[in-house]
């Protein structure tokens, strides 16, 4: 027992491990939280494989502090504690994790290092505080990393994991009146990039893609299957936001200036129109993966992953991200 709270299993196990120097016994305690931690660094971050070596980075600095955990506070506290100030030091050292002004006007920025989440290494039985749908959907991610990062990690800690102010400034090593200050300026931020979504990230939401979300994606397939460019451009709003990342300069807000500047690209010409495409998720949001086929090649290997963002039975936004040589996707490299 500490001074305020009787310990979990967990906690006193863990402090068990550390007393007898059991690495063993360590990473199996601290591996239970590797998939919420992850999440964690990565609404930090915004980058799946920069959240992987950050939650690393948190677990070799635990078993580097591991003599601090006292039980005082929860482990799982203890853990987003060092998870959290590992994100800000990453951070510090890389000026390039910011976003960065769109080359075409009155679009404002640009995330080139945003990568798309797998569903697969979400908690698999998540906490609503944790992995509500609106706090991973990619509006969100790119939308945070607009705050500055002690921002960030205010409003991660406070209106997505639901902490306390005195918490909050314990783990950020501030006073509660900054990090209530800093929370105030970070949601205002949040309302102006987010003007039409919910932002009660707190409150429980739907995890489920809706019926109108896959028949929108099974249609998208199609159209693309058979290089039906009227049947694309149905189903894309005519104000849609697209980007290709990591490609810079390539964020276009019109249906008609997508569709165009993919064929000026050269997809749907001969050598890019022998496409398969299978249903995915990512960030728990409707995606399609593209499988190109090229000529004498017997093999469909995958290209592409479109992510979409459907309002209404349309394209509202498409985020298509390179998926080549990432593995923890979990698609098949080939078809």
């Amino acid at each position: 027992m500490t001074d305020a709270r009787l310990l979990s299993d967990d906690e006193a196990a863990f402090i068990a491990a550390a007393r007898s120097n059991d690495a063993a016994q360590f990473a199996i305690i601290t591996e239970r939280y590797r998939r919420e931690l992850q999440v964690h660094c990565y609404r930090m971050l915004a980058n799946y494989e920069d959240a992987q070596d950050m939650t690393q980075e948190t677990f070799l600095r635990a078993w580097n502090k591991q003599e601090s955990f006292k039980g005082h506070a929860a482990l799982r506290t203890w853990l987003y504690r060092i998870a959290t100030n590992a994100c800000l030091d990453f951070l510090e050292k890389r000026n390039a994790r910011t976003p960065v002004p769109a080359e075409l006007p009155g679009t404002d920025s640009e995330v080139h290092y945003l990568q798309p989440y797998p569903d697969r290494m979400l908690p698999e039985d998540p906490q609503e505080s944790v992995v509500a749908r609106e706090t991973i959907e990619l509006a969100f991610i790119v939308a945070v990393q607009h705050l500055p990062p002690r921002q960030r990690a205010v409003l991660i800690l406070r209106d997505v994991l639901g902490w306390p102010a005195s918490k909050a400034a314990d783990a950020l090593e501030l006073t509660v009146a900054s990090v209530t200050s800093a929370l105030q300026r970070a949601r205002v931020t949040m309302r102006e990039r987010l003007p039409d979504r919910r932002l009660d990230w707190r409150s429980p939401a739907t995890h489920e893609l809706s019926d109108d979300e896959r028949g929108v994606v099974k249609s998208y397939m199609d159209a693309h299957e058979r290089n039906d460019l009227d049947g694309l451009m149905a189903l894309l709003r005519d104000d849609l936001r697209f980007a290709m990342l990591p490609e810079p300069g390539t964020l276009i807000v019109t249906a008609k200036d997508a569709v165009d500047g993919w064929v000026s690209g050269g997809l749907f010409q001969r050598g890019h129109d022998d496409w398969r495409c299978i249903a995915a998720t990512v960030n728990r949001m409707p995606a399609a993966a593209l499988y190109l086929r090229t000529p004498d090649d017997p093999e469909y290997r995958l290209f592409t992953i479109a992510v979409l963002h459907i309002v209404e039975g349309k394209v509202a936004e498409l985020t298509g991200f390179d998926a080549t040589d990432k593995p923890w996707l979990g698609l098949p490299p080939t078809l």
